[in-house]
């Protein structure tokens, strides 16, 4: 089940969010050093990170689940999300660069319809990153941020998941080693848990990431089909949320 967006920016709002939030964007950029022209899309809640690449890449959008919820990003500027079905991404065939999964896969019940949609959008030589909770961490078991919410993987069965879904994948490593705590003295140490835990418990980290590629040849584009949905980008200030009521 979706967590709501509004529940996700109060996380990320919070001493623990932001801890969090610097510590996963610190991977993301080692893996993804340079976007330049790219275009890049975010699907899940990925809006705490898409800054990152947002002034590198020829176009960023954020995708949000409509189950989810859509908020306006970035703040009082031109909205770059849009509420969006998992299974029906509003995006023509090939035209990502880059796609990045965060609170997604662990929260998705359409989930092979989802990675089906991404593999569609994302261009022959384009790559994805899905950040997901650890099945080994401490964040997925203390009931303190959204990490702990959904269906938690190991490397490996992230791994496959996306050799299942016609991906391959190029590189997997664990990250967020501070524990999830509200302790500012805790906290204020989060890149010395970093550089230990790396070293020494390199396997309870707090989230996942796998970064692949597609296979090319595993599958073949079919035609554009003759209903889409088209969806609007959310005005500034405003929420979102889909009636749970009829959805599929």
């Amino acid at each position: 089940m979706w967590m709501d967006a509004v529940d996700l920016r109060e996380f990320y709002a919070t001493p623990t969010g932001r801890v969090a939030q610097r510590m996963i964007r610190k991977n993301l950029r080692q893996i993804w050093p340079d976007v330049t022209a790219l275009n890049v899309m975010g699907l899940g809640y990925t809006t705490p990170y898409l800054g990152l690449f947002r002034h590198e890449a020829e176009r960023t959008v954020a995708a949000m689940p409509a189950r989810q919820g859509v908020l306006h990003w970035p703040p009082s500027e031109p909205g770059l999300t849009t509420l969006v079905q998992e299974n029906e991404l509003p995006f023509a065939d090939l035209s990502m660069d880059r796609v990045l999964m965060v609170h997604a896969v662990e929260s998705s019940e359409q989930l092979r319809h989802m990675l089906r949609e991404v593999w569609r959008v994302m261009s022959e030589s384009g790559r994805l990153i899905i950040v997901a909770p650890n099945r080994r961490g401490l964040w997925a078991r203390l009931e303190l941020s959204p990490f702990a919410h959904g269906q938690p993987y190991s490397p490996t069965q992230l791994s496959r998941l996306l050799r299942d879904n016609m991906f391959t994948p190029i590189r997997s490593q664990v990250g967020l080693y501070v524990p999830p705590t509200k302790t500012r003295l805790m906290l204020g140490s989060a890149t010395a848990f970093e550089e230990i835990g790396r070293r020494f418990f390199t396997s309870f980290g707090g989230v996942v990431m796998v970064e692949a590629a597609k296979e090319i040849y595993a599958g073949q584009i079919t035609g554009k089909r003759e209903r889409r949905r088209t969806f609007a980008l959310a005005p500034p200030g405003s929420t979102n949320r889909a009636q749970r009521n009829g959805d599929s």
